[in-house]
């Protein structure tokens, strides 16, 4: 298939549909591990067109979901200082802190400005040499290679009036911290664009350590039954691997030139998810080698204690324990317009995505 329109073509849709329904014999919890995903997979209503077997059920899977409230709060504390210009992406203006948003911060006058790549924040900092130009890097290995090349981009222009504050994240720790925890899981699907840069090896120890298959999935709706389809089969056959389905994008090998530029800015650290705590060598610190890039280490502020808003359940969302219409705020007090969580803001949250195609 070269076209969009046959990966939408509900005859392949629905012979994949009545496949699963011939083989799959035993339940059968799927937890897809991307937000896109999440969002095709309300959509185009693909849990309706399986049989009752088969459960979906989304993970950690939203970048904007899984980063910490102390991240906006820092945010929006950079935002205040009268020499600092903030550069994001869209999803994350909207997205609260404890106290306040960015798009507020904006309304009150503050300098914060939406960019499509690393590349305007960059163009940014070398138009206005006078202030410090603060991007916001959020995401998982799909987004951090970008930050990754505008550092080195900003080391070799000698722009030191450009500054990172990262909050990428790597997806494997937090997909083994929820099969350690007992969260019921039978299979993955795993994220598309993460391993594009990645390839397949990241995944390795899931079904060596945990006898549980993953199968790398697209985001159309004939990817994603497909996808189910292989992972039903290995839960059939007790035959766990890592697969690839999205085979026209994601190579086993990955993108070996992105994996270069993060290993030569980026190192391990703890850090903290939503719904997971603090795990081990779970984010991406800025080395030692490039830190006068890095906003942390680099611009001094005061943050303030940050607070979690009552009755929110994103956390318990994203661990797959709950789904989004489980929570007594969802489309009532919490909606897109105007949300309570992380998980709500997202263009790639789960309660986004219900909220969209699932109310």
């Amino acid at each position: 298939m070269k076209y969009i329109d046959e990966y939408r073509n509900k005859d392949i849709v629905q012979y994949f549909a009545q496949q699963i329904k011939k083989i799959s014999t035993k339940p059968i919890r799927l937890m897809e591990v991307c937000g896109g995903h999440t969002m095709s997979i309300q959509k185009f209503g693909l849990p309706y067109l399986l049989p009752d077997t088969v459960e979906l059920v989304s993970g950690p899977g939203c970048p904007v979901c899984v980063t910490s409230r102390e991240y906006i709060d820092r945010a929006v504390a950079y935002s205040r200082l009268e020499d600092v210009i903030i550069t994001t992406y869209g999803d994350l203006i909207r997205v609260p802190g404890s106290s306040s948003t960015l798009e507020r911060e904006k309304g009150k006058g503050a300098d914060i400005r939406i960019v499509y790549s690393i590349l305007d924040a960059m163009l940014i900092a070398k138009k206005n040499k006078d202030k410090k130009v603060v991007f916001l890097g959020i995401g998982f290995e799909t987004t951090a290679p970008s930050s990754a090349a505008g550092i080195l981009k900003a080391s070799t222009a000698s722009l030191n009036n450009f500054f990172v504050y990262s909050a990428h994240k790597v997806m494997p720790p937090a997909m083994e911290t929820l099969i350690d925890e007992g969260i019921q899981i039978d299979g993955y699907v795993g994220p598309g664009h993460v391993s594009t840069i990645t390839g397949q090896g990241i995944y390795e120890n899931i079904p060596k350590k945990y006898n549980m298959g993953v199968v790398i999935s697209g985001f159309e709706p004939v990817d994603l039954m497909q996808s189910i389809h292989m992972l039903v089969q290995q839960f059939e056959n007790n035959d766990p691997k890592v697969e690839i389905q999205y085979t026209r994008v994601v190579k086993p090998e990955g993108n070996i030139v992105a994996q270069q530029m993060l290993d030569e800015v980026f190192e391990y650290r703890d850090d903290w998810w939503r719904g997971l705590g603090i795990l081990k060598n779970s984010g991406l610190k800025i080395k030692q080698k490039y830190e006068k890039y890095d906003a942390e280490k680099m611009i001094a502020v005061e943050v303030e204690e940050t607070i979690e808003p009552k009755g929110c359940i994103c956390g318990l969302i994203l661990r797959g324990e709950k789904k989004p219409k489980d929570c007594g705020l969802f489309g009532k007090v919490c909606t897109p317009s105007d949300p309570v969580g992380a998980c709500m803001v997202s263009s790639e949250g789960s309660c986004h995505a219900y909220y969209l195609y699932n109310r």
